[in-house]
């Protein structure tokens, strides 16, 4: 035999030696070395191997006269070993072949899923991040956690996320400092940014500091007050307007004697109480008394005011940052500020939001708003705030955002009325930090979610039926139930294994990976002697969940909506709670349980379910798990049962959830009906909440509005369809969103009812 045919159709010239070195390597892994015995053994093999009369062999006709030979001889403990190699080298190929398949499809963008619905695949950064990706999961899986971790991912029952930015190993969320940031300024790789001395520059600021931090990390990146944090700026604006009045109307002695006037010195933000003691108002009635000077500054203020908000807002959906074309995933929190200034802070916020951006002033993607609701402030008629609350409701109506927090939810207890830092204010889909049990306590300033995985609860609901079946212990139902229950609590102990595996693989990166990060104490509490760990400590180790609604359908043939699936829907929550709050204080660690939004993972966790388990009738006959603990989107109620149902839910989370409905369009003209369901969500201790309507645009006039096949306003039919993914918005659905949130959408009930 002279010539061998590779795997891949070469054809090579017989090379006896790597027969010997193959054989001698599953003598080692035997004995532990290559005796002299040995190598007389795999040298003769080899040479009958070479000998025999065939012209042409292939590879795996070599190896399967080796395996012959050596069982044959009198080792046959060696050939079981070679056996084993065999098989780990032909898994090893395999598994390479399929990488690269997966990077030229991701490289080629031949196999588009879009898994971000805020990513392009198709452009050349897409592609590039894409096919990066694909290398860098594989090296999370087989390099950077335990072989239970890989097999709790690799058989659907606890997902990991992010497995490429895992591998390098990046957090996920952060609420910025901003307070801190604009007011002493920070550093970059390239230079320093001074303090802001402007509401026009701290608003560019913004942008700018959202898109450094973003490229920090692989989640979303927060303002928690953002009305509050620009007070400051905007009084700095004032002033200087206000002294533009005084150089250039004084020549007209407009008011007469001017020495007086008062103007502050530069001042650096310490605190909120400083600020308002030190830094007059811009309704002080000092500056009232020149009424010409003052009309000047104030016009000037706001214009300047609304001038930055849109610069913001056009930065934030321009700014492309990651692979992808990628834009920062933002999002702003606001609303309870009573000042003047705070005040027209949120009115910009607001009515830019309504007027759109660019020239055909179409729905802005990012920032998420988030209206902070608070009683007292912005949610009853004589609030001070009132308002603005029905400005963001018309906002709403039209834009989709904001969406509603809940300053008063009973999760966030022990927050500082006095310090907005302590509001109850969330990352943008619905991450949001609790009580920190190393000193924080409810400050969300500088504290971010770490990592997340999510337990597909159908999977092990499946095993549990499974299980009760081949039983033989009477009600199969209840036998089902106390199964599931069982392997749900295994599964979570080995999620929390898994955070803290995940935990302590981002703490010991070096700080200089995230140089930004902690040079500028963007994440809070970081302490050199320490080591990074000192600041992770303070966030969150989301444990997040799938499929209540599925789960419950195959264990008791019903889902949350009825009697029945609520009481095991809450004895399934309680032992999340519980759990976590254990593992909370056994390890000094911020865990939570997240209701996760699964942009992804509801349609890639479905078709392997459905591989291995079938088409299950309400469970796997879609193209989608439903998310967390969500009330099924096909179920037909109105807006305030689907509030009843998953307000008693939502309360056994701390790391992140929401709740929304779907409305039709026209809530528009009913924003009183749109109040009373904001309202009641709040009432009912949502502490996160959203409204879905349809968001359509004609790309040709700009029309907004729902519409059908062709704008009613100009007959074109080149229509942009927006809708909410999870707690953030997208592009055009049907061309952004995978093939299982296409369906979701496909499958959404307006939950309207007798309301409209």
């Amino acid at each position: 035999m002279q010539v061998v045919i590779k795997r891949d159709g070469r054809k090579v010239a017989y090379d006896q030696s790597k027969v010997t070195n193959a054989i001698n390597k599953a003598f080692e892994s035997v004995d532990g070395e290559v005796t002299e015995d040995d190598k007389v053994i795999a040298n003769k093999i080899a040479a009958e191997i070479s000998n025999i009369k065939n012209d042409e062999m292939s590879v795996e006709d070599i190896q399967d006269a080796v395996e012959t030979k050596l069982m044959k001889s009198s080792r046959k403990d060696v050939a079981k070993a070679y056996v084993l190699y065999r098989n780990e080298r032909t898994k090893i190929r395999d598994r390479n072949s399929m990488l690269i398949k997966l990077v030229s499809e991701k490289l080629t963008a031949s196999n588009v899923q879009n898994q971000n619905a805020n990513i392009d695949e198709n452009s050349f950064g897409g592609r590039i991040g894409e096919a990066s990706n694909e290398v860098m999961k594989q090296y999370a899986l087989d390099y950077c956690m335990s072989e239970m971790s890989r097999n709790n991912h690799l058989n659907n029952e606890i997902y990991v996320h992010d497995l490429n930015s895992y591998a390098v190993g990046m957090h996920n969320c952060l609420s910025l400092p901003l307070d801190k940031l604009l007011a002493n300024g920070f550093n970059t790789r390239q230079t320093d940014v001074r303090p802001a001395q402007s509401i026009n520059t701290a608003f560019q600021l913004v942008a700018v500091l959202f898109q450094l931090q973003s490229l920090q990390q692989f989640g979303g990146v927060s303002a928690t007050h953002l009305d509050w944090t620009m007070v400051p700026y905007v009084r700095k604006s004032f002033y200087k307007h206000y002294k533009d009045a005084m150089i250039y109307l004084a020549e007209e002695n407009i008011e007469g004697e001017l020495s007086s006037v008062y103007l502050p010195k530069e001042y650096q933000l310490e605190s909120y109480e400083s600020f308002i003691q030190d830094m007059p108002s811009i309704e002080d009635e000092y500056f009232k008394k020149f009424k010409h000077f003052y009309k000047y500054a104030l016009d000037m203020t706001s214009k300047e005011t609304y001038q930055a908000v849109e610069g913001m807002y056009h930065n934030l959906n321009t700014l492309q940052s990651r692979s992808g074309n990628q834009l920062p995933f933002t999002s702003i929190n606001y609303g309870t500020c009573t000042l003047p200034e705070g005040r027209l802070v949120t009115k910009a916020l607001l009515d830019t939001s309504i007027k759109g951006i660019g020239m055909l002033h179409k729905t802005s993607i990012f920032p998420c708003g988030i209206f902070q609701c608070m009683n007292g402030v912005n949610r009853k008629e004589g609030d001070s705030n009132y308002d603005l609350f029905q400005l963001a409701l018309k906002s709403t109506a039209q834009r989709l955002y904001p969406n509603y927090a809940n300053v008063d939810w009973s999760g966030n207890a022990g927050y500082d009325v006095n310090d907005p830092k302590t509001y109850f204010s969330t990352m943008g889909c619905r991450t949001a930090n609790g009580w920190d049990i190393n000193g924080m306590g409810q400050t969300k300033d500088g504290r971010g979610n770490i990592c997340p995985v999510t337990i597909i609860m159908p999977t092990l609901a499946m095993e549990a039926v499974e299980q009760a079946s081949a039983s033989l212990h009477g009600n199969e139902e209840e036998v089902a139930v106390e199964m599931f229950m069982s392997i749900l609590d295994e599964k979570i102990h080995e999620a929390k294994d898994m955070l803290i595996e995940r935990f302590n693989w981002i703490a010991n990166q070096s700080p200089d990976s995230s140089h930004f990060m902690y040079e500028n104490g963007t994440m809070e509490g970081y302490v050199p002697e320490e080591g990074i760990v000192s600041a992770l400590k303070h966030g969150t180790l989301a444990l997040g969940q799938l499929g209540l609604a599925e789960t419950l359908q195959l264990l008791i043939g019903c889902n949350q909506t009825t009697e029945k699936g609520m009481v095991l829907a809450k004895r399934i929550e309680q032992l999340f709670k519980d759990r976590c709050a254990e593992f909370k204080e056994e390890y000094k660690l911020n865990f939570g349980v997240y209701y996760t939004p699964a942009e992804n993972l509801c349609y890639t966790a479905l078709k392997k379910f459905k591989q291995k388990y079938g088409e299950i009738p309400n469970v796997s006959d879609k193209e989608f798990f439903t998310n967390s603990m969500h009330v099924p989107v096909w179920e037909e109620l109105d807006p305030f049962e689907k509030i009843d149902i998953e307000s008693q839910l939502t309360g056994y989370s701390s790391a992140g959830c929401i709740t929304y409905v779907e409305l039709p369009s026209t809530v528009k003209h009913n924003l009183e009906a749109l109040e009373d369901i904001v309202n009641y969500a709040m009432d009912k201790d949502i502490p996160y909440f959203a409204i879905n309507v349809p968001c359509d645009t004609c790309m040709d006039c700009g029309y907004t509005d729902e519409i059908g096949n062709t704008c009613p306003i100009c007959g074109g039919s080149n229509i942009q369809r927006l809708r909410r993914v999870t707690g953030y918005l997208t592009g055009n659905y049907t061309t952004a969103f995978n093939l299982g949130k296409q369906d979701e959408v496909a499958h959404r009930v307006k939950h309207e009812g007798k309301v409209f």
